[in-house]
């Protein structure tokens, strides 16, 4: 997600920032307007019941899963969110209107009626015909962390942040070459959860925020390795597009992206991320150039297996 494409701004500083991590529990009112007029389309206090949301439950909403953890605990901010990251919330916002009327009101939904009748509510049917950037009014409420995290890790300094940084990367490090991906990944999502909050109060691209930046790195590139490793292709090239953001010749994140590409079948782009590698690195010439031979050949095998199928459509 890009999260350029997001605009905070705080209404009301919070108490303390807290260390979101899969399984987090929190409880938020929000209320919802339309960029392009200002009309309110929903407001959770109306309806005098908080939003709930476990974050890495695979919320359809994906960027109110981001919006909470740029927040601390009490803190009002307002959000404007780009209309291409809010595909889906004329749907969600169906769901969770009809949730709060009595089962006889609620109204299914299909292909078939969403076509024929609309959603059933005339500002979101209006909302998903005409899409516009949507403003997000968040108060975050409560944050329930799993049993089985550390609550004192969220109470550190900056300074102590960041010397745990370090200490999560080392431990992330040692689970990878252990063969243990899942401990990995989780120490290195806590310490990139942890650079996150520090870089949400420095401004972006000035010399504090990337220094900061300087230190996620390695993480984001650590990450997608382990990501490579287990085939989830696109986080891996989220994490390496990151990083080629702000260090357009980072070899690493250039081969590793061109890794993903080809596991996602993006030929052409992996291609282009391995040359540009071995242009940077000599050193890879031999490896990038196994890599081009084996895309040729599976898109030679694909292309072939499309005309075979082609051909037989006509007999």
């Amino acid at each position: 997600m890009d999260e350029a494409l997001i605009k905070k701004e705080c209404l009301h500083p919070g108490n303390a920032f807290v260390q979101m991590t899969p399984g987090t529990r929190v409880n938020f009112h929000y209320q919802t307007k339309r960029c392009s007029d200002g009309k309110v389309l929903d407001d959770s206090r109306k309806d005098k019941k908080p939003m709930e949301l476990v974050l890495g439950k695979q919320f359809k909403l994906e960027v109110w899963e981001v919006i909470v953890q740029k927040m601390a605990v009490n803190e009002v901010a307002k959000f404007t969110v780009d209309k291409s990251l809010v595909p889906q919330y004329p749907f969600i916002a169906k769901t969770i209107r009809d949730a709060r009327q009595p089962a006889e009101k609620r109204k299914h939904c299909c292909g078939m009626t969403l076509q024929n009748e609309g959603l059933g509510y005339e500002d979101l049917d209006e909302l998903f015909k005409n899409p516009c950037d949507l403003e997000f009014t968040f108060e975050l409420l409560s944050v329930e962390l799993p049993e089985n995290y550390e609550k004192e890790s969220w109470q550190l300094s900056e300074d102590e942040k960041v010397k745990s940084v370090a200490v999560l990367r080392e431990k992330g490090n040692q689970h990878f070459k252990d063969g243990n991906l899942d401990q990995a990944m989780s120490s290195y999502t806590q310490a990139l959860g942890m650079l996150e909050q520090l870089m949400l109060r420095e401004k972006p691209e000035d010399e504090e925020w990337m220094e900061l930046f300087g230190m996620k790195k390695p993480l984001l590139l650590n990450y997608s390795q382990c990501k490579l490793t287990v085939k989830d292709f696109y986080p891996a090239i989220e994490h390496c597009t990151e990083v080629l953001k702000y260090d357009p010749d980072n070899v690493k994140a250039l081969y590793r992206r061109a890794k993903g590409h080809l596991g996602a079948w993006n030929l052409d782009k992996a291609k282009e991320d391995f040359k540009r590698a071995a242009e940077l690195d000599p050193s890879l010439k031999a490896a990038v150039t196994k890599e081009l031979k084996h895309i040729d050949e599976l898109q030679k095998s694909k292309d072939d297996a499309d005309k075979e199928r082609y051909k037989n459509l006509f007999h």
